[in-house]
């Protein structure tokens, strides 16, 4: 059993950080910097990134992402999610804790980076209603629906699976504009009402698109490559991630809700998985490190001053 235990935490440690020791080398920028960051220890980010939810968020935020057409011809055309599924992942998981978790310098470099990758995503599509349209991955449609998504998707699954919210709902959508302004999104919600009236805006205005690119995407997020041991797992989370979608978007990505206690199944592994890792991340580990730094500094500089 213990060699079992061992032999998934470690597939798991290189699914999310790309290494066994569960220690990406960009958390060490994150220990780095002289400031508490965008956000910091009290936070609705930090309750809501630090805790496990964020695993079935993830996969609901990609689920929901395939349906804009836009959005899915950059994925389809310029991201290698099937030959390096856990590249990819590691990007956006390297992205949305350093935003988070490090200090404003660092987060500020880490969003240039990926606005930088966004100005190479160009390409054609055909929209919902038939027409060709042109895309970039830094236009301002594409940047709200990719926005939208993940805030709704992280929120929602942390109400489901995780503990209370500082500030609340409001809290954490008015803390993640920032992050989503970092990266260029205007006109971006501030409130849970603002979140849930734009994603709708753009199910009422028939922009979202169900077709072959997007079914393809979701039987990839179905059935991903991982290891034996962790697709179990990993399929309870999915029909977890699956039954905390709205139906409507539901039948847009023919999906149904499984008839099993999946929500409470998803919080049995999420429970193990915490279990597993142990109670902290080593990313808030390295900020909190950062802002103890901070503190025995400017203590230093008091008592020396007096």
């Amino acid at each position: 059993m213990g060699r079992f235990t061992d032999s998934w935490r470690s597939h798991l440690l290189v699914t999310l950080s790309g290494n066994s020791e569960g220690r990406p080398r960009w958390v060490n920028q994150i220990a780095t910097g002289d400031d508490a960051g965008f956000f910091g220890p009290d936070s609705a980010a930090w309750a809501v990134h630090g805790g496990m939810a964020t695993m079935v968020a993830g996969i609901r935020a990609l689920l929901m992402q395939t349906l804009h057409p836009g959005a899915m011809a950059g994925v389809h055309d310029w991201s290698r999610y099937r030959e390096d599924p856990l590249g990819r992942l590691s990007g956006t998981i390297q992205w949305l804790v350093t935003v988070t978790f490090a200090d404003t310098v660092v987060a500020e470099r880490e969003s240039g980076r990926v606005g930088h990758f966004h100005q190479r995503v160009v390409g054609t599509y055909l929209d919902a209603q038939g027409a060709e349209r042109s895309y970039t991955a830094g236009d301002p449609e594409l940047l709200s629906w990719v926005h939208v998504v993940f805030t709704d998707a992280f929120l929602q699954s942390h109400v489901l699976w995780g503990d209370a919210i500082p500030g609340g709902a409001d809290g954490y959508v008015r803390e993640w504009a920032t992050a989503g302004e970092l990266i260029g999104v205007r006109n971006a919600p501030h409130s849970a009402q603002e979140l849930a009236a734009q994603l709708e805006a753009f199910r009422s205005a028939g922009t979202l698109k169900s077709d072959a690119r997007v079914a393809e995407a979701v039987r990839f997020i179905r059935n991903p490559p991982l290891s034996r041991g962790m697709l179990p797992f990993y399929r309870i989370m999915f029909a977890g991630a699956v039954a905390s979608i709205p139906r409507e978007y539901r039948d847009l990505l023919g999906l149904k809700r499984s008839r099993l206690p999946v929500i409470w199944g998803t919080r049995f592994v999420l429970s193990t998985v915490r279990f597993l890792l142990g109670p902290s991340s080593t990313s808030e580990d390295a900020a909190r490190a950062r802002l103890a730094r901070i503190a025995a500094a400017v203590e230093l500089n008091q008592t020396t001053a007096r």
